[in-house]
């Protein structure tokens, strides 16, 4: 399957799906349901103010939340989606024990993510990165596959922002 992501592109789109904060809210209404606005810090604890309203800035201007009156924040199908490729990612990085046997989910998705990187803007499946040598790479086909087919239904969180102008 072949992408039509250029490396800038690839590079903005992970970095931004990478997010930690990003990643905890998506997940966390995936797991629990629509967060009221004023309750995303008591939900969240581990994330800064800051840090919320970028995710959920973020998450808004990208389709994948959005704020449904009397409930709060609640996936769109874009979130909802996104929330199986996370799940995939971390499936596939559990069974094989990356970064660690023992580690935080965010941290195996960025590391998933840095892992499908290089593969994303060519046709290669081969420029899949070795990781033990005993075939597991194999395995990251389908997180792989359900990330482009992500991506190629959501093309704005690849769109690399213009520079703006110096004034």
């Amino acid at each position: 399957m072949s992408t039509p992501f250029t490396p800038a592109e690839v590079r903005h789109a992970v970095e931004l799906l990478a997010s930690r904060s990003l990643i905890r809210l998506v997940t966390e209404i995936d797991d629990n349901g629509a967060i009221p606005p004023r309750r995303l810090a008591g939900t969240l604890p581990d994330l800064s103010t800051h840090q919320l309203r970028s995710a959920s800035d973020t998450a808004r201007a990208h389709g994948l939340v959005r704020i449904a009156p009397g409930s709060g924040l609640e996936l769109t199908e874009a979130g909802a989606e996104l929330a199986d490729v996370y799940d995939a990612m971390a499936r596939w990085a559990r069974r094989h024990a990356v970064p660690a046997p023992v580690c935080e989910f965010s941290r195996r998705i960025r590391h998933v993510l840095d892992l499908l990187a290089p593969s994303l803007s060519t046709e290669r499946t081969d420029a899949l990165s070795p990781l033990t040598g005993d075939g597991a790479e194999a395995g990251l086909a389908r997180p792989r596959t359900l990330l482009i087919q992500w991506l190629a239904d959501n093309p704005q969180v690849a769109r690399v922002p213009e520079p703006e102008p110096v004034a």
